[in-house]
């Protein structure tokens, strides 16, 4: 029997939110077309989530530099759907951005410039070059085999040699003259005497008069020399000649790249970057003209026969060509901004890389192999990207910061940015950056990086911050309805029929463990419908019922249902004591809820013992001593231990040595929604009053003797309910659960069946006095007008254990032959 003032169960329909399917709008069940906001759309319309939507808004809409936002929130929330799909209507609005191209720099090779044309106009200019190249590869080398050209080059060279020739003749004839001849040796020319038209021979020579040896000498002396000045000459000849085949050259060429170019101009008249490149390319080509046709210079064969590559891949025209990096609108392309999502960010997917190809050994790069990041493609527009991913990558967090800052988007390495390579490389122009960051991530990611990263608050200055929740009325479930809807069709699944969306609606409130709430955790939501359109399917149905929303629960629970089984089986065989019917002084069943793997939890029952003695006033929390408690679990201990000296040791001192355990606990302990149950147990020992075993208890206490909410109460009710229906519900079994609480509960049907039959009893208790007289069967007692608690209720009983441990103290503290008490050696033992 329970006291008077014990608290009465809730009835059935308290414990479960209860929803009629025929409430709900008719197109709730329905599909909803293209147009219905999907799940995860906040700015389409997504229930619950006005905080992030505006923020999402905003961002996506203000233009000043540094309003790029943090969107965060629970896994599953629909945060990053929503960023990229307000992203995709504030892109939609915008022009779309211009294309850049990286062009070769003909002043500094590894110097490539980048160049801005309008949206559309890159692939249309590449195409162009491409095709004026091709042209000139063909035109130019059939120019240079005309026998015009081939005149003009004979003329040059004839001229070289006729100069050579007669400077030659000149010194060969004044030779002949004075009798020396010009010799031709394999280590060049060499004069020597002549008689009669042969050589002189050495002996024959020195034969001769002194006087004649040395005017033949000197005379040879002076013939070396006007050759040597002859021979000197020739480079500068040979470098005339060259000039002259150049300039005739560019001469020749002139006509047919002019009109190659001509060709192309005006479909880019309008494109001032185009234009200038076009005349740069004309100078370039004038000059180098020998590109397309190799032996003019050197006399040799082409290596490169014309038309026996692709353009693309001849090595002489390469220079010329245009490397697309970012190409805007067009065919293919949706209009508006770009919108990227970037799920792999590192440093080379982020900012843009230059590859490289191995040739002869050789690592060779040209401006060809520049390669587009992900701020290149959402220049104009929007990245998204996850932080932590972001964050994981080296080099990617600083690049992103520095690119942000600079509004430049400049090509490194991670071999630079690491001071690894000291060989010249590629030195890419920096292109100019326009984008909008939406970085995707949770909300401790974002406030670490606001508390341990400067720049993060100038760059990052809107937080979209996504709710996992919201409230529960006839609106809200209207909405809710349709959002049901619209996931499914959005996801490919059957549709559902009322009592399916009702259901589904139950369970996203169980989700929140909130009667007033609704889960805004959309991945689950969108698992659970398809779990449950594949049993739809199973079963032969076309559209979703309410069992297979059923269904689909228990097969997920049952799935994640292993460690719990093995719990409840330890109880069950009596290896873990629980008790579940009589009565036990100082002993009580407190409420835990077990993690079971992700997003996956259950309740159990734990045995919690106190014992007391005489002593100084200790409650000693054995998980604490033992280093098993958390700080959490030991600030309730110390609650309950305050309340304890502040309602009974009004008068005396507290003379208590008092513990406390989680029986066959082995691992941490934490959280203090078992304060109420130790109390429970202190009182019971103190009073000598038992505790009912057929009920188990969860809750808070603060000092005031009040009973708080906990968290976990759907999962801790049913805990105890599967142990005593495992063993037979007895119709007095149940469980003490702060009032608090009510709001938050959303049993499973096994359980409010059972409560509607009389079997099983859900408790609401607002304070301490409320919870004993229900688990003692005695009044708690309030203490009256002469400050004394009515005699035989608990509160008495307790005062009068705790008014005999002073006096047996008092009594104990007789002064010993040392003059040390008996209560101060007591308190130095227990110390």
């Amino acid at each position: 029997m329970s006291a008077p003032d014990a608290p009465e169960p809730l009835p059935p329909e308290a414990l479960c939110p209860a929803l009629d399917p025929s409430s709900l709008p008719p197109q709730a069940a329905a599909a909803p077309d293209a147009g219905t906001a999907g799940a995860g759309s906040a700015a389409a319309g997504l229930p619950g989530q006005e905080r992030a939507a505006r923020a999402l808004d905003f961002a996506t809409r203000v233009r000043q530099k540094g309003f790029n936002a943090f969107v965060h929130g629970p896994e599953g929330s629909g945060r990053r759907t929503s960023a990229v799909q307000v992203a995709e209507r504030a892109a939609r609005a915008r022009p779309a951005p211009d294309d850049w191209i990286y062009v070769h720099n003909f002043e500094t090779d590894w110097k490539p410039r980048a160049l801005s044309l309008p949206a559309g106009r890159a692939i249309p200019f590449r195409d162009a070059v491409a095709g004026l190249v091709e042209q000139l590869r063909t035109a130019i080398p059939a120019l240079f085999k005309t026998d015009a050209y081939r005149e003009r080059r004979r003329q040059i060279d004839e001229r070289f040699q006729e100069r050579q020739n007669t400077g030659f003749e000149a010194i060969e004839a004044r030779a002949h003259d004075e009798g020396i001849g010009i010799l031709r040796t394999p280590m060049g020319f060499a004069f020597a005497p002549m008689r009669d038209g042969e050589v002189v021979k050495p002996d024959a020579f020195q034969k001769l008069p002194a006087e004649e040896r040395k005017r033949i000498q000197d005379r040879i002396g002076e013939l070396q020399t006007e050759l040597a000045a002859l021979m000197r000459k020739m480079p500068e000849e040979e470098e005339k000649r060259r000039n002259e085949i150049r300039a005739l050259n560019a001469e020749m060429a002139q006509t047919v790249v002019d009109a190659a170019i001509a060709g192309v101009r005006p479909e880019f008249a309008d494109v001032p970057a185009a234009a200038q490149r076009l005349d740069e390319m004309r100078g370039d080509l004038i000059d180098n003209v020998e590109l397309f046709v190799l032996e003019l210079n050197t006399g040799e064969e082409s290596p490169f026969p014309e038309a026996s590559m692709p353009v693309a891949e001849d090595p002489r025209f390469r220079r010329y060509l245009v490397n697309v990096v970012i190409a805007n609108g067009g065919g293919g392309h949706a209009p508006g901004a770009p919108v990227v999502y970037e799920d792999h960010p590192t440093l080379a997917r982020l900012i843009g890389r230059v590859d490289h190809t191995a040739r002869m050994g050789a690592l060779e790069t040209d401006f060809s192999m520049i390669r587009a990041g992900a701020l290149h493609r959402a220049n104009g527009g929007f990245l998204v990207v996850d932080a932590l991913r972001l964050l994981r990558e080296p080099l990617s967090w600083d690049a992103l910061k520095r690119a942000l800052r600079s509004g430049r988007i400049a090509i490194t390495s991670a071999a630079e940015e690491l001071s690894l390579l000291s060989t010249v490389s590629l030195e890419p122009e920096p292109i100019p950056l326009d984008v909008k960051i939406l970085m995707i991530g949770e909300p401790l990611i974002y406030h670490l990086l606001s508390a341990l990263d400067p720049e993060f608050g100038e760059l990052f200055k809107v937080e979209a911050d996504f709710d996992d929740r919201m409230p529960r009325d006839e609106a809200t479930i209207a909405e809710y309805a349709r959002l049901i809807g619209a996931t499914a069709a959005r996801e490919g699944l059957r549709p559902l029929d009322p009592g399916a969306v009702a259901a589904a609606i139950g369970e996203a409130t169980r989700m929140t463990g909130d009667a007033e709430r609704l889960s805004l955790k959309l991945g689950q939501l969108a698992d659970l419908l398809a779990e449950a359109d594949h049993w739809a399917a199973d079963a032969g149905r076309e559209r979703v019922a309410a069992e297979d929303i059923a269904r689909a629960i228990a097969e997920r629970e049952f799935r994640a249902d292993g460690l719990r089984q093995r719990w409840h089986e330890g109880i069950g065989r009596g290896t873990v004591m629980i008790d579940t019917e009589g009565a036990r002084v100082g002993q009580i069943n407190g409420l835990t809820v077990i993690a079971a793997g992700h997003a996956a939890a259950f309740g159990a029952p734990s045995r919690i013992t106190a014992r007391v003695r005489m002593g100084s006033g200790h409650v000693i929390d054995i998980e604490r001593e033992t280093k098993l408690g958390g700080p959490i679990h030991s600030k309730g201990v110390l609650i309950l231990s305050s309340y304890l000296a502040a309602t009974f040791a009004t008068e005396a001192p507290m003379s208590l040595w008092a513990s406390l355990v989680f029986e066959q606990s082995y691992g941490g302990v934490e959280g203090d929604s078992a304060s109420s149950a130790e109390l429970y147990a202190l009182l019971s020992a103190l009073s000598g009053l038992a505790l009912r075993q057929d009920l188990a208890v969860t809750g808070s206490v603060n000092q005031l003797g009040q009973v708080q909410a906990i968290g976990g109460v759907n999962e801790k009710i049913e805990g105890f309910f599967d142990i005593c229906a495992a063993r037979g519900l007895t119709g007095d079994q149940g469980v003490l659960i702060p009032s608090t609480n009510v709001k938050h509960l959303v049993l499973r049907p096994r359980v409010v069946e059972a409560a509607a039959a009389g079997r099983f009893h859900i408790y609401p208790v607002a304070t301490i006095d409320e919870g004993i007289a229900l688990l003692t069967g005695h009044d708690a007692g309030t203490r009256g007008p002469d400050g004394r608690f009515p005699e035989g209720s608990v509160n008495a009983r307790v005062e009068a254990t705790l008014a005999g441990f002073a006096r047996a103290r008092k009594a104990f503290g007789a002064k010993d032959e040392d003059g040390e008490t008996g209560a101060e050696r007591r308190d130095d033992d227990e110390a």
